[in-house]
């Protein structure tokens, strides 16, 4: 088979559906060594660190395009397919919703197969989560896309199985078709690990967020719930949060100025690989009370750093954290300020917590996460 996969979704700042698509390129040069791939990048240099960690693996078998025209861009629409069959490509796999329409067209027999990534269906299923700046302006131009998308993929992979439920739903997959949807979860990198406890400094106590400042994580939440632990703990803990700041969305940081904490919240934009990892394995909890995910990676990289994980009990959340967390509703403040407060007094607990989560986390692997993929591919020739 010759495989093209649109590496686009790999940002400068890499984001959750850039590292998806960067591990699982890694991870099918270990996983597959008969199949030629194509990766379509529109950035130089997230294609030469790409590139450069194939090295060892790419053995001819890896070759790159740089396009010239973006994702959401019509040139990607009237360019890509005859691209794509030039190429000579068997296979396309967009690692997030967006695809060449007319690459694949409906009922056709024969001709490309379209493999495509839905992570989450955020903007169908909570339409009031749609960011501000696109939500009267696109969010018809999304749900017809994502209908069209449904229609033309050979396969849809989804990354657990809450989301799948949403995608058999939402977008009307018939009952012949539901066996098309696959459910294949995320991994974590081996760059997630615990800190050696000789390296541990003492200090305050950190409870850490890692994601996007959109509504739908529920940040106000945890801010008013750190409010009320902070009350009781004034000046020994502080919280961290991970993630660029949003100018659509001012009032997490508005919020914590007036409840008067602002001092004791460290925003620290956003981190890249090293950083991140030292975050999660600095931090003594980590706390992530969205109301939505479609996976929820984070809690499986503070598992796997040995921090102790808090979550909400909603969307992916609970399937993906399993028993290895403490759930809560992600709308009483009371009831996560109380769970907060109860890891961070109670060495027993917190020590529970995670060596379960340690645990966990070596269930997911980006290599399992490739070789399931690889079958999707291979599925989708039969």
């Amino acid at each position: 088979m010759k495989i093209g996969i649109d590496a686009r979704w790999i940002f400068r700042e890499i984001s959750g559906i850039g590292t998806y698509t960067l591990e699982l390129i890694r991870h099918l040069a270990q996983a597959d060594a008969e199949n030629d791939y194509t990766l379509f990048f529109s950035d130089p240099e997230a294609r030469d660190r790409t590139l450069a960690d194939l090295a060892p693996a790419r053995d001819g078998r890896f070759t790159s395009i740089t396009l010239p025209f973006g994702l959401f861009s019509i040139a990607n629409q009237l360019r890509m397919p005859a691209m794509l069959r030039s190429l000579g490509i068997d296979v396309f796999h967009s690692t997030n919703y967006m695809i060449p329409l007319p690459a694949f067209p409906r009922d056709r027999p024969g001709g490309i197969k379209c493999i495509v990534t839905l992570h989450d269906l955020i903007p169908l299923v909570f339409p009031e989560y749609v960011p501000r700046s696109r939500k009267k302006r696109l969010f018809p131009v999304y749900r017809m896309l994502m209908l069209e998308v449904a229609r033309r993929s050979d396969a849809i992979i989804t990354v657990s199985r809450s989301s799948r439920e949403d995608i058999l739903k939402h977008l009307r997959i018939p009952d012949a078709r539901a066996d098309r949807v696959i459910v294949i979860p995320e991994g974590v990198s081996r760059r997630f690990k615990p800190l050696p406890a000789a390296d541990r400094r003492p200090g305050r106590k950190t409870i850490l967020w890692v994601g996007r400042a959109d509504p739908y994580k529920n940040l106000e939440a945890l801010i008013r719930a750190f409010a009320r632990l902070r009350e009781e703990q004034r000046g020994g803990v502080r919280l961290m949060l991970v993630g660029p700041k949003d100018a659509r969305y001012p009032e997490a940081s508005r919020l914590a100025s007036d409840l008067g904490i602002a001092p004791d919240v460290e925003w620290t934009g956003y981190l890249g690989d090293e950083a991140l990892v030292k975050a999660y394995q600095d931090a003594d909890l980590f706390v992530l009370p969205s109301l939505y995910e479609g996976f929820g990676l984070p809690v499986l990289e503070a598992m796997a750093c040995g921090t102790p994980v808090i979550c909400s009990n909603k969307g992916s959340l609970s399937e993906v954290a399993g028993d290895t967390a403490i759930r809560v509703q992600p709308g009483d403040v009371t009831g996560m300020a109380e769970a907060m407060k109860r890891v961070l007094t109670d060495p027993r607990l917190a020590r529970d917590l995670s060596e379960r989560g340690l645990r966990h986390a070596e269930q997911f692997s980006w290599l399992r996460t490739a070789q399931l993929t690889l079958d999707a591919y291979r599925g989708a020739m039969a």
